[in-house]
């Protein structure tokens, strides 16, 4: 469930493809390939974490809690996000919402320019960060808002129920006197569709899930509307980010981990044994990155450091 927004950089070494030739024959390596865990932490104590964002201005990270109960279509006003430190140290419990305003099953976060937006069933809400006033809009037949994204002003958000993107036009409507212009981005899809992320050419990507037997994999839909398959059926798919180098992160239920794709080596698990991987984050650290992934069905956070 996803989608969780986040903020990547360039970091050297690994985000710049690098080749070198070694030993006899001229053994090609891509230097991205060595991308390998050297740490992986776990904090506990979260209800049910959907989503985990990065606000680069504070250096802080917010966490979209179901709360008691793991039923992401249950209106029952038990939803918030938390502000996290980067070492998982709870800043504040509830941030959002502010008392009077309900949410129930929040999931994908996405934060830019002090702005959160985040999808909770049947709506997607934006929050200001400072003043932290809200304002939702309703989406028309969604039945599982699951994640969210930002392109271009437009803001996108997969309904995983539906088969269906919602595109909302202008994606900060927070003012009460802008009327957000809400449609269905395209035509239905074969796949539910989970995480959202913006591609290096800001054509939207798209990562593929479904409760059945049948596996997905990665899409990307341009601004036309031209669909393409960048990776083929993986897995069941939740939050995606593409690095600088053109990889992928994506986090997958059914091998209950997180996976690294490139188009020169293929696939790689970098992290196993989750119980439900869901929409992470990726932080530039040093030379290497920060990656924080929810677990919903564990309730905690790991936090995996990698490096090359």
């Amino acid at each position: 469930m996803n989608r969780r927004i986040t903020f990547i950089s360039t970091f050297a070494g690994c985000l710049v493809i690098l080749q070198m030739v070694i030993g006899i024959g001229g053994i090609v390596h891509d230097a991205c390939a060595m991308l390998r865990v050297i740490s992986d932490q776990t904090v506990r104590g979260f209800a049910h974490p959907e989503s985990v964002a990065f606000d680069p201005s504070e250096r802080v990270l917010f966490v979209s809690q179901f709360g008691s109960v793991l039923q992401p279509k249950l209106k029952d006003e038990k939803g918030k996000i938390s502000k996290v430190s980067l070492d998982g140290g709870m800043i504040e419990d509830q941030y959002l919402p502010e008392k009077g305003v309900v949410l129930n099953k929040p999931k994908g976060i996405w934060i830019e320019n002090g702005v959160l937006w985040v999808t909770d069933i049947d709506m997607v809400w934006v929050f200001d960060l400072n003043t932290r006033k809200g304002r939702p809009a309703a989406l028309p037949g969604a039945e599982f808002a699951n994640d969210a994204t930002v392109i271009d002003n437009i803001l996108f958000v997969s309904d995983s129920g539906r088969k269906r993107i919602y595109r909302v036009k202008p994606a900060n409507f927070l003012e009460p006197d802008i009327i957000p212009d809400v449609a269905i981005y395209g035509t239905e899809l074969s796949f539910a569709p989970n995480g959202l992320y913006p591609s290096k050419s800001k054509a939207l990507l798209v990562a593929g899930y479904d409760n059945g037997d049948q596996d997905y994999g990665v899409y990307s839909i341009a601004a036309e509307e031209k669909f393409e398959t960048l990776i083929k059926n993986i897995g069941k798919l939740d939050g995606l980010v593409q690095l600088e180098d053109g990889s992928i992160l994506v986090t997958d239920w059914k091998s209950k981990s997180l996976i690294r794709w490139n188009r020169k080596t293929g696939m790689k698990q970098l992290a196993t044994e989750f119980g439900g991987p869901a929409d992470f984050c990726v932080i530039p650290e040093g030379k290497g990155l920060l990656v924080v992934v929810p677990d919903l069905v564990k309730s905690e956070l790991r936090f995996i450091r990698l490096s090359r």
